[in-house]
């Protein structure tokens, strides 16, 4: 397998849902693998919640630490609510990233940010939970981007079977 280009690092995240949805997200806005760090994570797994199966198409792997074993060309870009962080509406996203994000009850440590490239934060009147963090950004970086998800075909590709409506001209 090649690198990844664009990657997700989790830090310790506890809930095996917003895992599930985090690798969804990655599905649907075109990340390559999603790394995360602790234990918790390892004992919740077994509630299953990749709906999609995504990670049968997108490596869901432990690791010890996101920084070192971040893939060698990414840029490191850690996602939280941190003082004298980028407001994600001006931040320029890198070719090849690893987006780190904290866990649900927590922070990324100040070590990790401060070996950061790049620490942005979601303008919010609240903070967001993980998989709705990780949607947005994945959002934002494909929005600013080259894409080719944008067509209507896309449209017709990707929704439910159920699902015929269409707007008239």
């Amino acid at each position: 397998m090649n690198a990844p280009k664009v990657s997700i690092g989790l830090v310790n995240p506890k809930s095996p849902t917003n895992v599930g949805a985090v690798l969804r997200a990655a599905g649907c806005f075109q990340a390559d693998a999603v790394f995360y760090t602790g234990e918790r994570y390892d004992r919740a797994e077994r509630f299953h919640t990749d709906t999609q199966n995504r990670s049968l198409a997108i490596p869901l792997q432990r690791v010890n630490d996101l920084v070192s074993d971040a893939p060698e060309s990414a840029k490191i870009i850690c996602v939280d609510l941190v003082d004298g962080a980028i407001a994600l509406t001006e931040f320029e996203h890198p070719e090849e990233a690893i987006y780190i994000f904290g866990p649900e009850d927590g922070t990324i440590s100040q070590a990790v940010i401060d070996q950061a490239d790049a620490v942005v934060y979601i303008p919010a009147n609240g903070c967001l939970n993980l998989a709705a963090t990780v949607n947005v950004v994945l959002y934002d970086r494909m929005s600013k981007t080259e894409h080719q998800l944008a067509t209507n075909e896309q449209v017709l590709a990707i929704r439910d079977k159920n699902n015929r409506v269409r707007v008239k001209s």
